[in-house]
């Protein structure tokens, strides 16, 4: 087995504290230099010791206008909609796209919907179902639609776990057909929203992985099993079918777009990237050909850049098999070292599983399979020794994707009984994510306005949380910032120095960086969106 180099960022950490209020939507910045004194720790209530941010007085009047917009929320809504808010790296394609663009999609493709169960399926309509059609005229059916297929008008007592992920089985007759026009939607309600980079997720080739898996079959031998999976460029006939349908669905993107037209939209100047699911419920075999392929395509194309295990984490085969999955990543990550790996863990909660299965999810993410992210994360202080594993994911510098919309509606978990401030307190990297936002009914401004309400954020803060969600994506190439930034700071790297970031003439040096560095390119841009969203409220 090829020796595992252990992913992060490979830098010293110590503890970082970021602000965390109360309740109130913002607390008004004094002026130079500010302390943000976090919650007392979860691990023994000792204060934990406040970092200092150093405060401009652009960021200082902005604050003040936030802190002056909180009981208006036509004017928060604004506020938050022109943020900067970095990239989205936690969202599954299919279900970030709105219901309502996928009745229109069903309707174009002749699709039609079984009406008892208000599931999408091929034509002809046989008896109890209808044209998907009929909802472009039949007010009552699109409502009915978009309430099967999403979170709207759901019950606040009703079973939201089971309705949000039963809404994949009834649209997914239609969102494998036009991934590129979807996508088109996706990035594009990203663009409008300020953002600079997207990477989601979607499952290459899946035929192919289910039919080779089912040849191969099973191997406790995890070394054997890979080696028939690659005998004779079985995974690699796989690898170029997936490939192929990312060149179809660029093609379908860009026509969708208009990019490369004097009409293109914005969408077209977005980054993205994906990531490839596999399906946690699914037998071992097929789990381990989905890995062994969106690794082998990570390392071979540059559109791929990561894997991500989902379907519910409380599943029966999900849970029986948790620790053999995180076995699998650590085995193939030494195959394909360059590839990162960002997995669902710990999206659990008291009630929904047995009290053991609450103790180890997290931990085995990150140190049996040494994931770069973690998404949801969200029952980290359940955990046995979850102090421990919060440490090292500050040390690795190992971000937590927290969507707190999804994991409200899934899991029932808001507020103070989410971890968010735990996460913070003892330094490891947060990222503000959508998850599902055509599912869930939200969208990524939203995310930030309940962060900034419900933890009492400052400006300042919100603006170094749309920062990490780019700092720690997995665009390519070198970083704007240097050391360890959750840490210590935004400070650019030294080909940058002495050069505000942003600014439209960056200096020879710099210029290099950001010509050579997708990653350091989408941070410059943004920057520079900071500096003229702070425009708006200088005085």
């Amino acid at each position: 087995m090829t020796p595992v180099n252990t992913p992060g960022r490979h830098r010293p950490r110590t503890l970082v504290v970021a602000g965390l209020g109360a309740l109130a939507l913002v607390a008004t910045l004094s002026a130079g230099p500010v302390a943000h004194a976090g919650p007392p720790s979860a691990d023994g209530g000792r204060a934990a010791v406040p970092a200092v941010r150093p405060v401009t007085a652009a960021e200082r009047s902005t604050d003040a206008h936030l802190a002056s917009i909180r009981h208006a929320p036509g004017a928060l809504r604004a506020f938050f909609r022109q943020l900067p808010k970095g990239g989205d790296l936690h969202n599954h394609l299919s279900g970030a796209v709105t219901p309502e663009y996928l009745i229109g999609q069903a309707a174009e493709d002749g699709l039609c919907v079984e009406t008892a169960t208000m599931t999408a399926v091929r034509p002809p309509c046989g008896p109890g179902a209808r044209p998907a059609a009929d909802a472009r005229r039949d007010r009552a059916f699109h409502d009915a639609l978009v309430r099967a297929w999403s979170m709207q008008d759901f019950p606040a007592d009703g079973n939201g776990h089971d309705h949000f992920f039963d809404a994949f089985g009834k649209f997914g007759e239609v969102t494998w057909r036009h991934r590129g026009k979807q996508l088109a939607q996706v990035a594009g309600a990203a663009a409008a929203q300020h953002q600079f980079s997207v990477e989601t997720m979607v499952t290459p080739a899946s035929d192919g992985a289910k039919k080779l898996a089912d040849a191969v079959g099973w191997d406790d031998d995890l070394a054997a099993l890979h080696a028939k999976l690659v005998a004779g460029g079985r995974l690699d006939g796989v690898v170029a079918e997936a490939r192929r349908e990312a060149d179809a669905t660029d093609a379908e993107f860009r026509a969708t777009a208009r990019c490369g037209t004097a009409r293109a939209e914005p969408a077209c100047r977005l980054p993205v990237r994906w990531i490839s699911q596999v399906s946690r419920g699914s037998a071992p075999e097929r789990v381990f050909t989905q890995l062994a392929l969106g690794l082998r395509l990570a390392e071979r194309d540059q559109r791929f850049v990561a894997v991500n295990l989902v379907q519910p984490e409380d599943g029966e085969r999900a849970l029986r098999d948790y620790r053999l999955q995180m076995r699998m990543v650590r085995y193939l990550r030494g195959i394909y070292p360059k590839a990162h790996v960002t997995l669902h863990a710990g999206e659990l909660w008291p009630g929904l599983v047995k009290p053991q299965e609450l103790k180890f999810h997290i931990q085995e993410a990150v140190d049996v399979a040494l994931a770069d992210r973690i998404g949801h994360g969200v029952d980290l202080v359940h955990e046995d020794g979850w102090q421990r594993t919060a440490r090292t994911m500050a040390a690795r510098e190992i971000p937590v994707e927290v969507p707190f919309t999804s994991n409200a509606q899934i899991l029932g978990v808001r507020g103070a009984a989410h971890p968010f401030a735990t996460y913070r307190a003892f330094g490891v990297p947060v990222v503000l994510a959508t998850d599902d936002p055509g599912i869930s009914r939200t969208d990524i401004s939203h995310e930030y306005a309940y962060a900034a309400r419900t933890y009492g954020l400052s400006y300042p803060e919100l603006k170094d949380l749309a920062r990490a969600s780019l700092e720690y994506g997995f665009l390519p190439g070198a970083d704007l910032w240097r050391g360890n930034p959750t840490r210590d700071g935004y400070r650019t790297v030294g080909a940058c120095r002495g050069v505000r970031p942003g600014s439209p003439v960056p200096g020879p040096e710099c210029r290099r960086l950001l010509d050579a560095s997708p990653k350091a390119a989408a941070e410059w841009r943004q920057e520079g969106a900071f500096q003229r969203f702070e425009r708006a409220f200088g005085r």
